[in-house]
């Protein structure tokens, strides 16, 4: 006879719990990302399509849901609800806020609320950092140029110097010169004698960089010109719509999951509308793990990575335990009220 299911107790995480946990274990969380990208390409995950709520009177604003459920050895359903608020930046604060909501597959009560933008940009970044290493196509890039200098780039920045990663030069643009000069400092005192070079424009930026990463807030493109790519640079296209889809369909293109990449308006997105098919696309990471596909050398390599849910649940799901096994974790005692189905009995 099967156990009969239990309600679970009910913890809130922090977001300086999540950091204390994530902080150090950045090979640990790009390999989970590997199994959960592995995962997710055998079928042993549900990811239905994200839910965007927008407002007419805050166009540029809007919140997304993405459920999922992730199977596996440590089956987890949940939700992920982040905001996205780019005046936000202008006020000094950053784009992106998120909780994530963790139920017990059993019962499907949930048993954890959790600050998630550090999951969030921490499962993008391990995305990010993997995505590089392995579509480096047997030589990993000498210089590297970010565009877009927030938190996701912060982030991107530090798994790259997790993971091992050395370059003999680092770009930065950014719109706003104050806070390129920001992150310009940011990284130069994490890297050691490597020179720090902030570009006044994109193009000069992409013309010099092996490795191109975008992590802007850019709602449309701004990058048009698939000439600046001559280099046959790998491009980590992590905000999505920064490049017009003439440079995507000059280049090799790889997504995290086909059907939830080309959506939304992203540059995959646009491709799709601009040709009318998806020949463009030439697999998908899990695709490149498992060795289906063989990336070419003669044209750019772009990663466009949407943004899996079940990354978000997976992770969530790891700081939780490392927190319950270490008896650090914050249960709320009596969350949950009604637990007898015909009410309490009277004596």
């Amino acid at each position: 006879m099967s156990p009969q299911p239990v309600v679970p107790p009910f913890a809130v995480i922090t977001g300086a719990q999540v950091s204390e946990v994530l902080t150090g274990s950045e090979k640990e969380v790009v390999r989970l990302v590997e199994q959960v990208y592995r995962l997710h390409g055998s079928g042993g995950t549900v990811n239905p399509p994200s839910y965007f709520l927008r407002f007419p009177d805050r166009p540029s604003a809007r919140i997304i849901a993405l459920p999922a459920a992730v199977g596996g050895e440590q089956p987890t359903d949940g939700l992920k609800w982040i905001s996205s608020f780019p005046e936000n930046v202008a006020a000094g604060i950053p784009r992106a806020s998120a909780v994530l909501i963790l139920n017990d597959c059993a019962t499907g009560y949930p048993f954890a609320c959790l600050e998630s933008s550090i999951i969030s940009a921490s499962r993008t970044a391990a995305s990010a950092a993997l995505a590089a290493d392995r579509l480096s196509r047997g030589q990993r890039p000498r210089r590297i140029g970010f565009i877009g200098t927030g938190l996701i780039a912060r982030y991107i920045h530090t798994y790259l110097d997790a993971t091992g990663w050395t370059f003999d030069e680092i770009g930065v643009h950014d719109l706003s010169q104050e806070h390129a000069a920001a992150f310009a400092g940011y990284v130069a005192g994490r890297s050691g004698d490597t020179p720090v070079v902030v570009h006044p424009s994109a193009e000069e930026l992409i013309r010099e960089s092996d490795l191109v990463v975008f992590a802007t807030v850019a709602a449309t493109p701004h990058v048009l010109d698939p000439s600046w790519f001559a280099r046959n640079q790998l491009v980590l296209n992590v905000s999505l719509r920064d490049l017009a889809p003439e440079i995507l369909l000059a280049s090799a293109n790889i997504v995290d999951d086909v059907e939830h990449c080309l959506k939304a308006n992203t540059s995959p997105h646009l491709a799709e509308q601009l040709t009318g098919n998806r020949n463009f696309i030439d697999g998908t990471l899990d695709d490149v793990l498992e060795g289906r596909i063989t990336l070419p050398d003669d044209r750019p390599v772009v990663f466009s990575p949407f943004g899996l849910g079940v990354l978000d649940v997976a992770l969530g799901r790891y700081v939780h335990d490392r927190l319950r096994d270490t008896g650090r974790l914050g249960v709320v005692d009596g969350f949950f009220h009604e637990l007898d189905r015909y009410g309490h009995t009277r004596a």
